[in-house]
């Protein structure tokens, strides 16, 4: 009976342990949500690489001291500053949809979220436009390059945030979102929000200064 016991018990602490089997599970920080800690670590990337290129800006315009734009070429600063407004209304937009979320109004987030989609969308075509009849190419000079390099690096970000709302507004009209499950709208609106405030600049450097 006791060597039935012992037996028994060592098949109960095995079974312990197959419990446990494996590695323990990560730790997750309760300040801050996982999701969003790995958007807010992308975008510090992101502002390093837009850093790179500012940088390259930095060096031909006040080190080379080199006329800006080249000679011969014009900014069409009045459709930009049109296309900044238009931006920036997504943000705010955007922020509309969000809270809609965390009220549980669904009419607010659907058409916030999709206002949002379709302003980007109309920011990036008005760009794509603007390198269609600008004049100049990235190969012509220094100048053409880091103006393609800067703006073409913030497009890409701004299709990139377009595939993100396109996911997000789908999911919205199918009824995913709640006042406790937003993450979806947040951590998108995040990234967006972030290529309007570098837009402003990128907008400021390139064609206002």
């Amino acid at each position: 009976m006791e060597s039935a016991s012992v037996a028994l018990g060592r098949t109960h602490d095995e079974d312990q342990h197959d419990d446990h089997h494996g590695p323990p599970e990560a730790n997750q920080s309760s300040r801050i949500d996982a999701s969003l800690l790995g958007m807010f670590l992308f975008i510090i990337s992101e502002i390093m690489l837009f850093g790179a290129f500012f940088t390259a800006y930095f060096f031909i315009r006040v080190v080379g001291d080199t006329e800006w734009p080249a000679p011969g070429e014009h900014l069409p600063v009045v459709v930009a500053g049109i296309n900044t407004a238009i931006l920036i209304s997504s943000s705010f937009t955007m922020h509309w949809a969000l809270e809609g979320a965390r009220n549980e109004n669904r009419a607010a987030l659907r058409v916030g979220m999709l206002t949002t989609f379709l302003l980007g969308l109309t920011f990036l075509c008005i760009q794509i436009n603007e390198y269609v009849f600008i004049g100049f190419a990235p190969a012509d000079n220094a100048q053409g390059s880091i103006f393609y390099g800067l703006t073409g690096l913030h497009g890409a970000h701004v299709f990139v945030g377009l595939t993100l709302l396109a996911m997000a507004t789908t999911r919205a009209f199918r009824g995913h979102f709640t006042a406790k499950e937003h993450r979806g709208v947040e951590v998108p609106g995040i990234y967006w929000h972030f290529v309007d405030v570098m837009w402003i600049v990128v907008y400021t450097v390139i064609y206002v200064i």
